[in-house]
């Protein structure tokens, strides 16, 4: 009701609810809106007459990243303290018809030549579009064969797709082999979808908060060679990279002054590195957990099938805390799409789980591990009058490229000469 809301207050009253609800309201004539605030309000006024019942939410409006949107948080507790229950098919399919409807009545209703423009902007986009949707509905056996289209809009269709294939050509996604008749790379629509989450993650990054030279040349860490080196440096930012999923990243700037864009895995748990901090980043071979090869096993002596019934006649000593732990692993690969599930709880558990398991595990933590080493910046250690980071780093693993590091190094080595703790000729702290 007010314009500025307590973030603090709102998250104690959330402490105790099972669940909530978080969605991004992202309008494509964003620039147009003359206030988000008031678009957003609107919305959740419609929200809550349609399901009957006060809603306790905050937003925020985000307009660092090239388009303004807006992120919503609903609390999982109806006006009478019960948990929130809301439709599926509402959360898919009917609040976005409702915040539509709001939309068009606000700026009025788009004009063909409008909605012509869009799609054409569209051919020569690097990210999964909506001509892609359309293709990949048509496509059979990595084959894409376009019909020639009946009347006006057909043949603006047909042209488009055309165009569109013409530009994956150039991404090196697709290649005709015939009239009309286009060949696709496998897994080209994971490609376009990833070339768009890294134009995103570049386009925030240059409108967030630090601007400088490295957010010109970030590389990312998935992209380095299997056999590359373990990646070192100090981190220069962090952030969220999915609100959705509470994912984040690091960017690290190795010694060098390269910036690689990290995702943040999950054995970092909560406890994100500052800014400044020494970080390590070294790829390991993905592989599934305990839990997997308990339900693979089970899933074997059951004809393919799991459950929790399953579960304890196959281990009377288990848990239930210890099978709950199991069911929880297994609705994540189902989210993932790895696994199903029937209405009576039993699980399908197919030959490639354990394959599949891995797969989910390294989608999860980018197949790499971070470490931190420091959380002292390397500026502040130079000085320290304690032991650091820069005293135990073994010379003979630096990199002559490693300019940063080698001065940081020389600079410690100074000062401990002057404090009289390193004689000259030593080059290093005595254990």
């Amino acid at each position: 009701e007010g314009e500025l809301v307590d973030g603090r207050d709102f998250a104690e009253r959330s402490l105790g609810d099972r669940h909530q609800f978080r969605v991004i309201v992202s309008p494509e004539d964003a620039g147009e809106i003359g206030d988000l605030r008031t678009t957003t309000q609107r919305l959740m006024s419609d929200m809550e007459r349609d399901l009957g019942t006060r809603l306790d939410w905050v937003a925020v409006d985000h307009h660092n990243t090239g388009h303004s949107l807006t992120h919503i948080v609903i609390r999982g507790k109806d006006a009478l303290g019960h948990d929130l229950v809301i439709a599926r098919d509402y959360l898919m399919k009917g609040l976005r018809a409702r915040a539509e409807e709001g939309l068009t009545q606000e700026l009025g209703p788009r004009r063909d030549i409008e909605i012509a423009r869009a799609r054409f902007q569209e051919v020569s986009r690097d990210r999964f579009t909506g001509i892609d949707r359309n293709l990949a509905a048509i496509e059979n056996e990595g084959h894409i064969k376009l019909v020639p289209g009946v009347g006006a809009q057909a043949r603006f269709v047909s042209s488009l797709q055309r165009q569109r294939l013409s530009h994956l050509e150039g991404l090196h996604l697709a290649e005709q082999i015939g009239p009309d008749i286009w060949r696709m790379k496998p897994g080209w629509q994971r490609a376009l979808k990833a070339m768009g989450r890294r134009g995103d993650i570049i386009r925030a990054l240059s409108a967030g908060v630090e601007h400088g030279p490295h957010l010109t040349k970030v590389r990312f860490f998935d992209e380095r060679a299997g056999d590359a080196p373990v990646l070192r440096g100090s981190v220069i930012q962090n952030g969220p990279e999915d609100e959705l999923t509470d994912k984040r990243f690091l960017l690290v700037q190795d010694f060098s002054g390269t910036p690689w864009y990290v995702p943040a895995s999950e054995d970092l748990g909560g406890a994100m590195p500052p800014k400044g901090a020494i970080v390590e980043v070294a790829r390991f071979e993905a592989a599934p957990r305990r839990a997997d090869h308990v339900i693979a096993k089970i899933a074997e002596q059951n004809g393919g099938l799991y459950s929790d019934a399953l579960h304890a006649a196959s281990d009377p000593s288990a848990s239930g805390a210890y099978r709950l732990a199991h069911k929880r692993r297994l609705e994540a690969l189902r989210r993932a799409g790895s696994v199903s599930r029937s209405k009576d709880g039993v699980w399908q558990i197919g030959e490639r789980y354990l394959e599949q398991a891995a797969d989910f595990e390294a989608a999860r933590g980018g197949g790499h591990r971070i470490q931190v080493r420091s959380w002292m910046a390397m500026e502040d250690q130079i000085e320290a009058r304690a032991e650091t980071w820069l005293d135990q780093v073994d010379k003979t693993e630096i990199d002559k490229d490693d300019i940063r590091l080698l001065e940081a190094r020389r600079l410690r080595l100074s000062f401990l000469r002057q404090e009289g703790l390193l004689e000259e000729g030593q080059d290093g702290l005595s254990h």
